[in-house]
């Protein structure tokens, strides 16, 4: 079964997630370094979790759990890269998906901004989430399930064995 998992951390579409989710039936696990708590929207299939705080903890988890049959959502673009390579599918939350095509440009052009930052450049930072982005990413988050689910049906197996029970 395609779950989703969430860099919950400062995402700005969990709403957006949940809504999907619950109309197609899809447990959710939104993952966050606890530093900022998320109130629990308190419905049966999203599962919260809490790392320990520290640098890429939340994004390790998601990647320890993650298989190629879930999708992730997150602005994260070395998480997405990581989830990529397990296979799995991987959305922006301004509905950008992720692709082997296309991550290695982001990855690169993620690198020039942050050399450019720290020589004192003024790179400024993303602007502020649009409700066309918030379509465009209900969009492209109910492409990557549908991809996944094409690829990981029913008789299909993404050849790791979903964790479910984060316990």
């Amino acid at each position: 079964m395609t779950a989703v998992y969430v860099d919950g951390d400062a995402c700005p579409v969990r709403d957006e997630v949940y809504r999907v989710a619950d109309r197609l039936s899809l447990p959710v696990f939104v993952v966050s370094n606890g530093s900022r708590p998320i109130r629990p929207p308190g419905l049966p299939n999203v599962s919260m979790i809490t790392v320990a705080e520290g640098a890429d903890v939340a994004d390790d988890w998601i990647v320890a759990h993650v298989t190629a049959a879930d999708v992730c959502v997150t602005a994260d673009i070395p998480l997405a890269s990581r989830c990529l390579a397990k296979g799995a599918q991987a959305v922006s939350p301004v509905g950008k998906h992720w692709t082997r095509d296309n991550i290695g440009v982001a990855l690169a052009g993620r690198e020039l901004a942050r050399h450019l930052r720290e020589i004192g450049a003024n790179t400024g930072g993303p602007a502020p989430l649009a409700r066309a982005d918030r379509s465009r990413f209900l969009g492209a988050l109910d492409a990557a399930v549908q991809a996944a689910r094409r690829e990981f049906g029913p008789g299909r197996s993404p050849g790791v064995a979903p964790v479910r029970d984060p316990g």
